[in-house]
C-alpha cells in the first residue's frame, strides 16, 4: 500500500482502484487490548490531482478484544469508510487544517492511515454475547444465582410470607 509520487502523478489521468489484504498484526503493540488482528481488507479508490490525493477507503475484518465482564476473547467486527486526504506540498496544510496528511519524502503510504483508523474503531466496552458459554460469566455460585425478571416477581421472600397471614388475622377479627 505503498506508492512513489512519481508512479500516482503517471497514472493521474487514470483510475486508480485497489482491493487488497493487508497484515497489520504490529498495531498490538500500540494497544494491548487489541488480541488479535485478522488480515484487514482493503478497497477504494484514490483522486489524484496536482497538489493532492484522496483516498476513498473501505476497511473491513475482525479485531479480537478481550470482554469487560469476563475478559473472554470476543470477535469485533470492523466495517469502515474513511476519506483519507494526502498534500504533496506542506506549503497547502494550513489551508486544509488538521484533516490532512502531509507527504514526507516522495513516497505515499497508506498503512499508517489504516492503523489509525483502526484503532480510533475500538469501543470502550466490548461484551461477550455467548452467556452459556463456559468460558462467560458464572451464572450461579455458593448462595447466590442470576434469575430472570419474571422469577423475581412470582418469588415471595420468605421473610415477608408471615406478613401475608397478618393482614388476613386482622380482616377476621
Amino acid at each position: 500500500m505503498k506508492w512513489t509520487i512519481s508512479q500516482l502523478q503517471k497514472i493521474r489521468d487514470k483510475d486508480l482502484r485497489f482491493d487488497e489484504l493487508v497484515d497489520v498484526l504490529d498495531i498490538r503493540e500500540r494497544d494491548p487490548q487489541i488480541r488479535d488482528v485478522s488480515p484487514i481488507r482493503v478497497a477504494g479508490r484514490a483522486d489524484i490531482s496536482s497538489t493532492e490525493i484522496t483516498f476513498h477507503l473501505h476497511l473491513s475484518g475482525e479485531l479480537t478484544l478481550p470482554c469487560s465482564r469476563t475478559l473472554v476473547d470476543v470477535k469485533y467486527p470492523i466495517d469502515i469508510d474513511t476519506k483519507e486526504t494526502f498534500l504533496l506540498k506542506a506549503d497547502d496544510a494550513d489551508f486544509y487544517g488538521d484533516d490532512v496528511t502531509v507527504v514526507e519524502g516522495d513516497v505515499v503510504d497508506l498503512i499508517p492511515v489504516i492503523k489509525e483508523n483502526l484503532l480510533l474503531e475500538i469501543p470502550m466496552q466490548v461484551f461477550c454475547e455467548d452467556v452459556d458459554s463456559n468460558e462467560a460469566a458464572p451464572q450461579s455460585g455458593k448462595d447466590w444465582a442470576v434469575i430472570s425478571e419474571e422469577e423475581n416477581e412470582h418469588k415471595v421472600d420468605p421473610r415477608f410470607a408471615k406478613l401475608a397471614d397478618f393482614f388476613d388475622n386482622n380482616k377476621e377479627s
